[in-house]
Parts: structure tokens; sequence; C-alpha cells
């Protein structure tokens, strides 16, 4: 039996590399349970992990901003090869290299079957929807790990046309499980087409994936707005205008500055619940971006909500925000009849189309997110390096298959 190692979060600030139980063809018990279904699994394969990325939403874990517990498995962004297909697997094989959603998906129930992957009503007991090595997600082990169990397979992996293609493609590809998607998604349902004039809040990497996906749909100018320099800098490497933060002055003059008037005609909450407030040295704030966004959005406008918000945070900056109640101007996106996007990005939606994308190189998705590999035991350096606002998407490579 092969050995599995996988990245666990410790406490606050700290994860580990731990070794674990090679995945099984299983469901976790408790799914099993909950539904009534049996524990064996033959709808479903195990993968070798090509790349697993660290994602921001595992940081809101790792800085003790949920309620994980100690021990929680982590990474949902992955991409692997078949290494072995239950018997009721027909459509994928041993070798073929894909793309995993992190929306976990039975591919049967009503939301599946209405192309809303994100909100699954039979892998989660605990809500819809359910993720890889997320709290209160169904219980599935993480992905930044040497192998993974990944149920329904049929349904849930993109396989790869090519392999080789696949492999020199990696950098970019890995991003189809989670950011590019989401980033794409948020610009998308935020009604970004050709000529749109947007702002993007937030300069990590889905801020940046939604700022490229503005960029692919036919935006005319994307503003990305951040107060870490090394952030903002990334953004204008690929075309985009940085809007410093941290800086006095009101977020509506600094979008008249560039597109001539104080509003746009989409803005995208790359951010989340850990918003701060503008201004430097400023404290937490985490109504700010949702207000930023209604503030700058002209009549009419849609507001894409990519950036996560959650229901328990125990660090919040008040009660109310402990249960993910915040000061939000409701009233203003009334007035202003705007539209509004939330919850998990449906990545089934998108992936196939954005993988084609950047097989015939029309997307460079790696360059504008900074795509840097790591290997597997070096993870806690780069959850470390990312909460310190480096300006890159740090990609685990366990079994060293990223090109040099």
């Amino acid at each position: 039996m092969s050995s599995n190692r996988v990245v666990v979060y410790k406490s606050p600030g700290e994860v580990a590399v731990e070794s674990v139980d090679y995945p099984s063809l299983e469901v976790p018990q408790e799914v099993a349970d909950h539904f009534g279904i049996t524990k064996k699994a033959p709808h479903a394969a195990i993968l070798k992990i090509v790349t697993t990325n660290i994602c921001g939403s595992d940081q809101h874990m790792v800085r003790g901003r949920t309620t994980a517990p100690q021990g929680q498995t982590l990474g949902h962004e992955i991409t692997g090869e078949v290494v072995e297909a239950g018997e009721d697997v027909l459509f994928v094989n041993e070798g073929d290299i894909c793309s995993v959603p992190f929306n976990i998906a039975c591919g049967r129930c009503r939301m599946c079957d209405e192309g809303k992957t994100g909100i699954c009503l039979n892998v989660n007991p605990a809500r819809a929807g359910a993720a890889y090595g997320y709290v209160d997600m169904g219980g599935w082990i993480g992905g930044q790990a040497e192998y993974v169990m990944i149920p329904y397979a049929d349904f849930n992996l993109l396989k790869f046309p090519d392999r080789d293609q696949a492999l020199e493609k990696i950098l970019d590809l890995t991003m189809l499980s989670d950011i590019f998607p989401t980033g794409y998604h948020g610009a998308y349902t935020a009604g970004v087409t050709t000529g749109s004039t947007v702002y993007v809040a937030g300069a990590g990497p889905v801020g940046l994936a939604a700022a490229h996906a503005a960029q692919l749909l036919g935006a005319a100018v994307v503003m990305v707005g951040d107060m870490v320099p090394g952030r903002l800098t990334q953004a204008e490497s690929f075309g985009c205008v940085g809007i410093d933060l941290s800086t006095e002055g009101e977020l509506t003059d600094k979008i008249a500055e560039v597109v001539g008037e104080p509003e746009v005609d989409a803005a995208v909450d790359a951010v989340g619940f850990e918003a701060r407030g503008h201004g430097s040295g400023a404290g937490e704030a985490p109504a700010t971006v949702l207000n930023d966004c209604m503030t700058v959005a002209r009549a009419g406008a849609g507001i894409g909500i990519p950036g996560l918000y959650v229901t328990g945070d125990p660090g919040a900056v008040d009660d109310a925000a402990k249960e993910g109640t915040l000061g939000v101007r409701l009233g203003l996106g009334w007035a202003k009849s705007h539209s509004f996007m939330t919850g998990q990005c449906p990545v089934k939606q998108y992936n196939r189309k954005l993988m084609n994308l950047i097989l015939h190189d029309r997307a460079q998705i790696a360059k504008a997110v900074n795509a840097t590999a790591i290997g597997l035991d070096d993870a806690p350096r780069g959850y470390q390096e990312f909460d310190d606002g480096a300006a890159r998407k740090f990609v685990i490579d366990p079994h060293g298959m990223v090109a040099a």
C-alpha cells in the first residue's frame, strides 16, 4: 500500500505536512450515514496529485478565522493523474490527467441538474455544497497531498485531451480547479462585456484572475484596488490599472482619474470578510468592499462577489460579524438597482471553455497570478509568505512533475 501525506491545519498561523492513510474508494462516513448511501464508492477515482494550489480560502482557516478544528486537512485546488478508478467509472482511465473542480458534486440532484454544482444537495450533511479539505464542507480529505480520492469521477473530472500538452501548460491548467473559473464567474456575473469599465477589489490571486477574466470578456479598462504595493505591481504587469487604497483620497476620485467619471460599469469583490478600511494602518471593516462596490458601480450595474463570506468567524471585529452579519448599505444597492451574485463558483459551468482558452494560448492565467511552484514540504513556507502579502500564487508540486 502506498503512503500519503497531506497538509493539515494545526493552530492559528501553523500548518504541517503529516502522514495519513492512502485514500480508498469510499465516501466519508458522515456523508454515507446522512444520505443513507453505501460508503463504498465504485463511482470514485484516486488521483496522484500533479499540482495543488494554496488558496486564500485556505488562508482564512489557517489564520484561525473559521471554526476549522485542529487537524483539518487542507487543499481544494487539485489537478491529478488517475491511478485507480472504481468499477462504475466509465469515461476516465488510469493515466488521464484531469482538473478537479473544487466543488464536490453528485451529478444526480436537482442543483446539479440545473448546473449549480456549488450547492449540490447530496455531498454535505451540514449544508448544500461541499469541497475538499474545508471546514463544514462534508468531511472530504484535502488535496494538498500526494494522493486524493475524487467521488463521482465521471461527472467531476475534466480530462485534458493531451498529456504532454497538459504537462507543458500545467501552471496555467492548475488554475482551472478554482481561481480562474471563480475570477471569471465574478467578472461574468458582474456583467463585464465589450468596452466595460471594471473595478476589481483585491489584487490577491482571485482578484488577479477576475481582472484577467475581465480582459478576456472585452473590458476597456480594468482597475484593481489593493494596499500591497507588490500586488498592485503584479496587476499592472498584465495591463490593469492599480488603485492604491493605502493612500489618502476617495475611491470615486481615484476611479475618475482613470475613466473620467467616478463610477464603473461592473464591480467585483475579490476580498471577502477580512476586508480592511482604506488608508495606511486602517483596521478591519468587513463590509468595506461591498459598500465600495455599491458606491462605485453605476445604476443598474452588476456586482460579482467571489470573495468569501462566512457564517462563523471567531476572530471577527464584533459579535455581529462573528455570525456573518455585516454593516452593508443594502439600501444604496437597492436604490441603484444593482444585481449581486454570491456563493461558490459553479466551476463546471466554465472550466472546459477556460481550458480551451489556455490550450489555444488565448489566456495567460499563470502569468497573471504569478504562479510559483514549490514542493509539498515547502507548504508551511508558502502559507507564511502568502499571508505576508506575497504577490504570488503558490502551486504545490508533490511529485516533481512541474517542469523547471
